[in-house]
């Protein structure tokens, strides 16, 4: 089943079409939500809710347009809402999970010998702490961007600011991060 068909049925009230959007779209969501709020547990928690939420928004949503950027929007707004409501900056743990994990090794970058995979687990180490120095918004923004390779706009839109915010958000996030990452040059 293809994603059209899979809306048709959601608008039709047969959650059935629901399965493939999960099954499309829950690993990345999970993925964003975790490195915006740093917590698995709540990240799981907002993209199960965001998916009920499909299914209960739904038939207000534009067939014209895609589905992911519209519900990859509820998953990072809420995302933001759960990191500033924790109100501390986050703690990664040095365990992190699986994906999470993935996705600062593909920033990293590959590598073969045995002392590369040393110093790539300690840059690993290092941005996974550096990110979640930064703000919920900051990290909202490295995410919308990066990670869901969305372009400026549809980040901006994402993220209910003006392109010229998020420019400012990625480039304030950059700077610290380079500024946190400087020692592994």
């Amino acid at each position: 089943m293809d994603e059209a068909k899979a809306i048709a049925k959601l608008k039709a009230g047969d959650i059935s079409g629901l399965q493939m959007l999960v099954e499309t779209y829950q690993v990345e969501a999970t993925q964003a939500a975790s490195i915006i709020t740093g917590d698995r547990a709540i990240a799981e928690d907002i993209v199960q809710a965001a998916f009920l939420r499909v299914f209960d928004k739904i038939g207000g949503f534009d067939e014209a347009r895609p589905f992911r950027p519209w519900f990859m929007r509820m998953v990072v707004n809420n995302a933001i809402k759960a990191a500033i409501q924790q109100g501390r900056q986050i703690v990664m743990k040095d365990e992190g999970d699986a994906d999470y994990e993935a996705v600062l090794y593909k920033l990293a970058g590959n590598t073969r010998e045995p002392e590369d995979a040393v110093e790539r687990q300690e840059l690993v180490t290092e941005i996974r702490q550096a990110i979640a120095r930064l703000s919920p918004s900051q990290r909202a923004a490295i995410v919308s961007h990066y990670l869901l390779n969305l372009s400026t706009a549809e980040s901006a839109s994402q993220l209910g600011c003006a392109p010229g915010t998020l420019r400012w958000h990625l480039s304030v996030a950059r700077a610290r991060l380079r500024t946190m990452l400087a020692s592994f040059k």
